[in-house]
């Protein structure tokens, strides 16, 4: 008599980032250990989940991380492809499976991908900028690559908490904003804290000769933020919620530019 194809056990974590726990299924408990790992600080205890995503883990092939990012939604389904994974994630039922081998990278994109498809909706948004708490106010440093975001970090006080070096987390809340710490890294390669903080300003990063805060008209703090902010999306109304997400950010927070020698005098004027 032929014995019984037993059931595959499904191992299931949730990672909440920015107050929003998404659940991640899997049959690998090696793939599972290493999520445990890269998200450490950021597993949640949670039974509820916003979004479950199921992992097929596929055979290591070739694959591009580097490749461009495909975005699309069709009939209520949002496709996510790069060279390295394939998602699919449907909102009316908060589920998705994610094609992938067993790396931490391409989930790490796929999570970043939906939350800022989540946020947009929400009047917030994720950016390339580092940011800490200090003083119970949180503080965003934008820039272009080498303008000083992993410096900024670096040199933060022993009283400073870092939120990330690479990628803010910022959500609508009220008449202002709130700044998440991430898993998401840059140099450092050290996640942020998972806590949160009501944003006070927001600092445009230069490099010069000595320590100083400048005010920056709107129009430019708004292009500045618009040119920071994560989206990946083929989508013409959250192209144009993510707009207006930017200047309702700008006429609510201060935008500076902030100019700093690199050394931790810098942080006199923050906080």
């Amino acid at each position: 008599m032929p014995e019984l194809a037993t059931e595959i056990e499904r191992l299931n974590l949730v990672i909440e980032i920015g107050g929003m726990p998404v659940r991640v299924l899997t049959t690998d408990p090696d793939f599972l250990a290493m999520l445990h790992d890269r998200y450490a600080g950021f597993v949640s205890s949670s039974e509820h989940a916003e979004i479950e995503f199921d992992v097929d883990l596929r055979p290591p092939g070739p694959s591009d991380p580097n490749a461009p990012v495909s975005v699309t939604q069709h009939l209520g389904k949002w496709t996510f492809e790069r060279g390295d994974f394939r998602a699919e994630w449907k909102p009316a039922s908060r589920t998705g499976l994610i094609r992938q081998t067993a790396n931490p990278y391409s989930i790490d994109a796929v999570l970043r991908i939906v939350h800022t498809l989540v946020l947009a909706r929400q009047g917030g948004f994720l950016m390339h900028s580092a940011s800490a708490i200090r003083n119970g106010k949180a503080f965003l440093f934008a820039g272009v690559s080498e303008a000083g975001k992993t410096t900024i970090s670096r040199l933060a006080p022993p009283d400073a908490t870092l939120l990330t070096d690479e990628i803010s987390y910022v959500r609508q809340q009220g008449s202002g904003y709130v700044a998440f710490g991430t898993p998401f890294t840059g140099e450092l390669a050290k996640l942020g804290e998972n806590v949160s903080a009501p944003i006070a300003a927001l600092y445009l990063l230069a490099k010069g000769s000595e320590n100083r805060i400048d005010p920056i008209p709107p129009g430019e703090a708004t292009r500045s933020l618009l040119a920071n902010l994560l989206f990946f999306a083929e989508d013409e109304e959250l192209v144009q919620s993510t707009f207006h997400s930017a200047f309702e950010f700008v006429s609510r927070v201060p935008v500076s530019r902030l100019t700093f020698v690199p050394d931790a005098r810098v942080w006199e004027l923050i906080g």
